[in-house]
């Protein structure tokens, strides 16, 4: 039986091609009723098309139609709707379940390699159409939304899937992309399937804005335990303290502040030089140099005193930046690695005193030891099979991650090399086209709210296939709590409504988890009494 045959069609294809996408004649639902990016099903002969509607259109047969436009009769415009005027759609199959009619197992979906003929009715997608094509949510999906227009239906994101690859969630000032990624971490710290670290530089994620109370934190639905936060804020109570000794900071970490120092061409040149002839004490030996101190060593490291002095002056900040002391013997990132290959969730915080250059040096150095230690035990085998997988979260990507720093930052490395050692990024940012072009083509899952900006739209899309449907479905968001995600995590691309975050999130989740324990365990008493019959 044709599982589709009771549902009435929207539409039928008249026209199109494969690369270029069907034009649907719509029935009788009139053009208002659908909506760009809206999910629906093509019905072939043997398959079943999931797709999406890339545009809507109004068409005439009769050009003298719209010549003379019948502006104030209803009865004609009745009269020549459907026979001289009609609305069409136009759609990209994504997805196709073939010889649908003939499945007697578990149906399963694939890339599309073909269309279907003339007159295909088009049908409104179904809860069984979404599950089939996105699955359940479960505790390894995560539903971040609902389709357009279907609020009782929900898209979920393989988490598994996600932090296999960098990813990244974008969208411009006031679009809410930082409670889209507090709504994604919520759903992958409950999941358990990796360890976080996020660097928040503007204490949103671990305890939520003051200013809007209810968007919770992080830790108000986790215990203390499995969300453990830090501090560079000596004077704040709510987390551990981070204590870095200038002995752990390397020439390298500096190179990230070239610009919010204003610092000249010849700094690297001079740092390396001090580290050459101070090694660990290289900072702090600049920092105490006088003016003779500092014409020795120039005329001995062959550097330009002005450069040195210069140099020191920029860096006089760290003295009193409130989380740096001279010198630390231990690993300042030692009990954060503990944490992380526990399986904790680690978020550092900055504080509303400090700068985007402490975000800036504090972020890539603490990476840099942690992305060392994983490395080292990886190449090693220590610990492998029983370590969590780490996902990073960067906000402010676009200063760690341009074409000059991607280079020089740890970042730059994690994003090329993820497969290697287990750890990834989740980059938060406004400003996708900042961000160097290779490191945007390793992001396997994009999720993204408004953009307006068209170098920062054709950033988040390249490497994508279909851009010109996708450029139009990111055109039709709202300003809030709507998105389009593209890739790894999800079979096709989809525009959401954002389901909402809030304290009731984890209630929620609990009855979906109780619905499922209680569905599995009538199906284990179904199957027992079979077996026993």
């Amino acid at each position: 039986m044709n599982p589709n045959g009771h549902r009435a069609a929207l539409g039928v294809v008249t026209e199109g091609s494969y690369t270029g996408g069907l034009s649907v004649r719509l029935l009788e639902p009139t053009v208002e009723d659908l909506q760009v990016g809206s999910f629906v099903v093509l019905e072939g002969e043997r398959n079943r098309y999931f797709s999406l509607i890339s545009d809507l259109q109004l068409k005439v047969t009769d050009p003298a139609v719209v010549a003379d436009p019948p502006s104030g009769s209803p009865f004609v415009r009745r009269a020549l709707h459907g026979v001289h005027t009609y609305a069409a759609a136009q759609v990209r199959p994504s997805l196709v379940l073939e010889d649908f009619a003939d499945l007697t197992g578990d149906p399963q979906t694939r890339a599309v390699r073909t269309i279907p003929a003339h007159f295909a009715r088009m049908l409104q997608a179904e809860a069984q159409d979404f599950d089939l094509v996105f699955g359940k949510e479960s505790n390894e999906r995560f539903a971040l939304g609902s389709p357009l227009a279907m609020p009782d239906t929900s898209i979920p994101v393989d988490l598994r899937r996600l932090i296999e690859r960098p990813s990244g969630i974008f969208g411009q000032t006031g679009a809410g992309k930082s409670v889209l990624a507090r709504l994604m971490l919520f759903g992958l710290i409950k999941s358990q399937l990796a360890a976080t670290l996020i660097f928040d530089m503007h204490d949103e994620y671990a305890d939520g804005d003051p200013h809007k109370p209810d968007v919770p934190g992080l830790r108000r639905f986790f215990p203390a335990a499995d969300v453990i936060v830090y501090q560079l804020d000596p004077s704040r109570s709510n987390g551990q303290h981070i204590r870095i000794g200038m002995n752990h900071i390397r020439p390298e970490d500096i190179e990230l502040l070239r610009d919010e120092l204003d610092l000249t061409d010849t700094f690297a040149t001079t740092t390396y030089a001090l580290f050459r002839e101070f090694g660990d004490r290289w900072l702090s030996s600049l920092l105490k140099m006088d003016a003779a101190t500092m014409s020795e060593f120039a005329a001995t490291a062959n550097a330009h005193p002005s450069a040195v002095e210069a140099l020191q002056r920029k860096l006089r900040y760290l003295e009193t930046a409130g989380y740096t002391v001279e010198f630390q013997q231990a690993d300042p990132v030692g009990d954060i690695i503990q944490h992380l290959e526990r399986g904790k969730h680690v978020i550092v915080q900055f504080g509303p005193r400090f700068k985007l250059r402490d975000y800036l040096l504090v972020a890539n150095l603490l990476t840099r030891r942690i992305h060392a230690t994983y490395t080292e035990r990886s190449e090693s085998s220590v610990g492998v099979s029983s370590r969590k997988p780490l996902v990073v979260v960067l906000e402010e990507a676009h200063k760690f991650l341009n074409p000059t720093a991607a280079r020089q930052s740890i970042f730059g490395t994690i994003a090329r090399e993820m497969r290697k050692y287990n750890v990834t990024l989740l980059v938060v940012d406004q400003r996708p086209s900042g961000i160097d072009s290779e490191i945007l083509s390793q992001l396997g899952t994009r999720i993204t709210g408004l953009l307006t900006d068209g170098a920062d739209i054709e950033a988040v899309l390249s490497g994508t296939g279909e851009r010109a449907t996708l450029r139009a479905l990111l055109a039709s968001l709202e300003p809030s709590r709507q998105c389009l995600i593209v890739g790894h995590a999800i079979p096709m691309p989809m525009v959401l409504q954002t389901r909402e975050y809030s304290l009731d999130l984890a209630d929620e989740l609990s009855e979906r988890d109780a619905k499922t324990d209680l569905a599995v365990g009538v199906l284990r008493s179904s199957r027992t009494r079979a077996r026993a019959d």
